[in-house]
């Protein structure tokens, strides 16, 4: 079993007795822009092994990209096209606030040939995740994510800003990659970054670099180890955190999982340093950083600062917090349903007027470990006492078998929010509850 996020604990204000900050800031741009976005879910291939094409379902873009990249304060105007022949939905993973685009409340799947327009507010800067996977469980053909990346409006000072995708297939021996729900016997695990099966990031000695690390996996939680450098995590789940090292340099992320880090390339020109990949199997290595050259600058730069706020609250207010359990075994039990089955006639795990702080009880009853993505929100992971929390944001979060988390966050937005459950094995089903913000 993957351990625990090697998090070193950080003593914090507390929360019980703070005022809570009532209002996330908006962007200060003065040339924040409304951009279009034109996404199509269609079949599509990538060569998995070697030249051989295997057949998958894709978010494809005009540009043909993997990663999209816009600034903090941007509105995007998306329009929607399904060309696959199954209905589909979009899942934006740590986008917060976009009641209007929140999948199965407010955007219903939409039918092959069918096509939705809405708009998508970008409040925070930081890496998120977007798909069409919610439907995805037991289809024909396993779907590729993109990530979205939301760039501070000041830059902060980093060489090289990277992204590491790592994604997790099914492959059966005629190079058929099998979606989530579907037996695996006689399938070949498989993992890829960036649609490859290997990524050498090139370095300068002293050169700078910002890693953003997504889990872009089915059900896979992996740990990641990034040898001969110090790695310094400056944002957990697209939210600037209180920077702190990373334990050996490992990370471990859960799906839809996302974290950024900073690496200095302090190691002698003609050095390569492997990033290998733990995700139950033998080791993997499944990138290189390689330095080569001249030094960029005469010495590393100073430890990298925090990064700017998106402003999220910095305290929260516990007494009067609407108070709610959600327990999971892994069943469609106890509110629990299938995302194709899903309705907002069903019963909220809870109620929250707009402004007011919620703590959630997570309860993992399963017989595995479980993974928790919370919707249009980021929580902070609470102390067993009350007297604290982690120094970072969370929107997803991995539960081990029979642990009880607490997480409290502001319900800062109004509308019908989901909440996505599952368990890590490939074929165990992703389940979703809602609750609602009265605004």
């Amino acid at each position: 079993m993957i351990p625990a996020f090697p998090i070193n604990r950080r003593s914090l204000l507390t929360g019980a007795g703070l005022t809570a900050v009532t209002a996330v800031l908006p962007s200060s741009r003065a040339n924040a822009a409304s951009l279009p976005l034109n996404l199509r879910a269609a079949p599509g291939t990538i060569p998995l092994r070697g030249d051989a094409a295997t057949p998958v379902w894709q978010l494809a873009t005009p540009a043909v990209q993997r990663v999209l990249r816009y600034r903090r304060g941007d509105e995007l105007q998306v329009a929607f096209t399904n060309d696959l022949p199954v209905p589909a939905v979009l899942n934006w993973t740590g986008i917060d606030g976009a009641a209007t685009a929140e999948p199965l409340t407010a955007q219903p799947p939409l039918p092959p040939g069918g096509r939705a327009t809405f708009s998508l507010p970008l409040r925070h800067a930081g890496t998120f995740l977007l798909d069409a996977r919610l439907l995805g469980d037991s289809s024909e053909r396993p779907s590729m994510p993109l990530v979205l990346v939301v760039d501070e409006e000041q830059k902060p000072s980093a060489d090289k800003d990277e992204v590491l995708l790592i994604e997790d297939w099914r492959l059966r021996a005629d190079n058929t990659a099998l979606a989530p729900g579907i037996d695996t016997k006689d399938a070949a695990a498989l993992f890829t970054v960036n649609g490859k099966v290997t990524q050498d990031i090139a370095l300068r000695p002293n050169e700078r670099l910002r890693l953003r690390v997504v889990n872009g996996c089915q059900r896979a939680v992996f740990g990641l180890k990034i040898e001969n450098h110090d790695v310094r995590v400056i944002a957990v789940d697209g939210q600037p955190a209180e920077p702190f090292p990373a334990r050996d340099g490992q990370l471990v992320i859960a799906p839809g999982g996302r974290i950024d880090v900073v690496i200095d390339a302090t190691m002698p020109s003609g050095s390569a340093a492997s990033v290998t990949l733990f995700g139950g199997g033998p080791p993997v290595v499944i990138a290189r950083l390689l330095t080569n050259g001249g030094p960029i600058r005469p010495s590393p730069l100073p430890l990298a600062p925090a990064l700017p706020s998106n402003g999220l609250p910095t305290e929260l207010r516990f007494q009067n917090a609407v108070r709610a359990e959600l327990s999971f075994d892994g069943t469609a039990q106890a509110g629990w349903t299938m995302p194709a089955a899903f309705s907002t006639s069903s019963a909220p795990i809870f109620k929250a007027k707009r402004g007011h702080v919620v703590i959630l009880n997570l309860v993992n009853r399963a017989a595995s470990p479980i993974v928790i993505r919370l919707h249009g929100h980021h929580a902070r992971l609470l102390d067993r006492l009350d007297d604290g929390w982690k120094p970072y944001w969370n929107d997803t979060l991995l539960l081990d078998i029979g642990q009880t988390q607490r997480i409290a966050f502001l319900a800062e937005y109004a509308g019908n929010w989901l909440i996505e459950a599952m368990q890590p094995g490939w074929s165990s089903p992703k389940l979703v509850r809602w609750f609602a913000v009265e605004g």
